[in-house]
């Protein structure tokens, strides 16, 4: 008996510990107070209040040429918005790129949750979209990123998005990864890009890392088949979660999904369905 309760008490200790550090698990905040790399030259500043009156940081590189749209970025967990914002402006230097620090990670206020990731999206949508009326916007995602993009392309017109490393759900990674632990009751942020997506014509590249050690390759998998309108899906080689960043290849990569995300966005539309008289 004194076996049991033992076991039980160890058993409940772990999955409590679980519930109360599960927020830092996800949003790696620690790890994102500081850039690397200096801004582009020329990067304007941008501050929004959103509802519950926090405040948004972010930036916004303005194309060098005439723009073929709008990129809002949503970087990873553990990764500086101002390394993100660098990262995508020197790759594609004839888009404008937008890129925020997600709520409570330095300098944004408030605490992270996915209900305020996503409704911090649709405010940082609706804001550029009224006040630069860019032809075309899309959405680029990375790890974490890449739900919070899937939403705002599931709630938002967008011309097409971008996910790099993205996941089914971390659900069903949690699910994995911590067998025996009750986690669709106690997970709180479940990220589930999959339901976001489901029956969603968005046109959507992704970019996978071949030794990806975070988010495991069937949960990628499902996510691409799951898409309706896949346009590009691409594996970097020896690449892992982190290095694919560092990869020549991702350079390369990233123009050939913008380009099919527009190609996509100007084809002629499919003739209607001719029926033959019966």
């Amino acid at each position: 008996m004194n076996f049991i309760l033992g076991g039980a008490a160890v058993y409940g200790a772990y999955v409590g510990a679980l519930y109360l550090l599960q927020d830092r698990l996800v949003f790696r905040r620690e790890l994102a107070t500081t850039p690397n790399y200096p801004l582009p030259e020329g990067t304007e500043r941008l501050e929004l209040r959103t509802t519950d009156d926090e405040t948004i940081v972010g930036n916004l590189v303005r194309a060098r040429r005439r723009s073929r749209g709008l990129v809002i970025g949503f970087s990873g967990n553990a990764w500086n918005s101002d390394d993100c914002t660098t990262f995508i402006a020197h790759r594609l230097t004839d888009v404008d790129v937008a890129v925020f620090h997600y709520r409570g990670y330095t300098p944004s206020t408030g605490t992270p949750s996915e209900a305020a990731l996503f409704a911090d999206a649709l405010l940082i949508h609706d804001t550029l979209v009224k006040g630069m009326a860019p032809e075309r916007v899309y959405a680029f995602g990375f790890s974490l990123g890449s739900g919070v993009a899937a939403y705002l392309a599931a709630n938002r017109p967008l011309t097409g998005q971008l996910l790099v490393t993205p996941y089914d759900s971390i659900e069903e990674i949690a699910k994995k990864r911590y067998r025996g632990v009750p986690v669709r009751y106690l997970l709180k942020n479940p990220f589930r890009s999959i339901e976001h997506l489901n029956g969603k014509p968005v046109p959507t590249a992704v970019i996978l890392a071949s030794e990806d050690r975070i988010v495991p390759r069937d949960s990628s998998d499902r996510l691409i088949e799951s898409l309706i309108d896949p346009v590009l899906v691409e594996t970097i080689p020896d690449s892992t979660h982190v290095s694919i960043y560092d990869m020549v290849a991702i350079d390369h990569l990233l123009h050939r999904a913008l380009a099919a995300l527009e190609a996509r966005a100007t084809a002629p539309a499919a003739p209607a369905s001719v029926l033959a008289e019966g």
